[in-house]
């Protein structure tokens, strides 16, 4: 997948593609519905297929002290995109100019004489331009003027609800992965190089493997059963574990972080990048009278892993 990062003096070979456009937060089943219709556009007439999005994402760029919303890193976004086959990635970064683009000169612009996109695929919500003024209906005037298609794709639903990236928040804060899964088309995950700790799991018995999370919306807290990817290093591949998300109250700490203990694993994994997908909570933080009745807890904890991991 190729990442083309301006809309100005783009080469040949990065033109003419069939593009799926929003922010792609999670890439959920709404989401990934945009991108098969503009991978199906783009079959008809041999486009490659494409996603345009921006970043930072342009609601941190108007509202940069609000909490943290994002579901995935930039870098988690483009790996699950590279995975459902995008050819084109076109992260225009969101500043004052892009912002202050109206519609037509957004159209203008940046699709169509900036990028020469062939087809672009919107959801019916779909919103752009200087104060989100232009709509699905004013792009698909602009296309047919500018002379590239346009496809107003129908919002998804899951489980009897509209799919959104608010709804997978909020199910995830409630502690509720599987409902998130559901929506997003695939587990919530964590992406991140391992970061050294203060190796208190290993003297308990339970070396962890730490990342630190930044920028991003955090889960319910507590412990949850994990399906672990090792994406780089002599230990590539799948595994299975527990990890701890929240701030280590048996130890005074108030960071956020995520520590994963990783079921029958041997090895060395710092610096190593991890993603690690949420399956199941398990239970809350909780603080312990002692260190064994802690370690009686965690043996606990990864027995109720296994099995529920054993199952999937």
């Amino acid at each position: 997948m190729r990442v083309i990062r301006s809309y100005q003096n783009v080469a040949a070979k990065d033109r003419g593609a069939s593009v799926a456009i929003g922010n792609f937060d999670g890439v959920h089943l709404g989401h990934q519905s945009v991108i098969n219709i503009a991978r199906g556009a783009g079959e008809a007439t041999d486009a490659p297929l494409g996603v345009l999005t921006f970043e930072p994402h342009p609601r941190a760029f108007f509202a940069p002290d609000a909490p943290a919303f994002r579901l995935m890193s930039p870098e988690a976004r483009q790996n699950r995109l590279a995975k459902l086959g995008v050819k084109m990635l076109y992260e225009l970064p969101f500043n004052a100019e892009l912002a202050a683009l109206t519609p037509e000169s957004f159209a203008r612009d940046v699709i169509g004489k900036g990028l020469g996109l062939a087809h672009v695929v919107i959801g019916e919500d779909f919103r752009f331009g200087k104060a989100r003024a232009g709509t699905a209906e004013d792009l698909t005037r602009f296309g047919a003027e500018m002379g590239f298609g346009v496809t107003v794709a129908k919002l998804v639903a899951a489980q009897d609800a509209q799919v959104s990236s608010t709804a997978i928040r909020t199910a995830l804060s409630e502690g509720r992965p599987r409902d998130a899964a559901a929506m997003l088309g695939h587990w919530h995950r964590f992406e991140g190089a391992v970061q050294h700790g203060a190796k208190r799991g290993r003297e308990l018995g339970f070396p962890t493997a730490n990342m630190h999370l930044t920028n991003l919306h955090l889960p319910k807290f507590g412990v949850y059963a994990v399906e672990v990817d090792v994406l780089s290093g002599p230990h590539k591949g799948s595994y299975t574990g527990a990890a701890s998300l929240g701030t280590r109250p048996m130890f005074g700490e108030n960071t956020p972080n995520l520590e994963t203990y990783i079921f029958d694993f041997k090895g060395d994994l710092y610096g190593e990048t991890l993603s690690v997908a949420l399956v199941e909570y398990l239970r809350p933080e909780e603080t312990f009278e002692s260190l064994e009745a802690f370690i009686a807890q965690m043996h606990a904890d990864c027995d109720l892993a296994r099995s529920i991991l054993s199952k999937l």
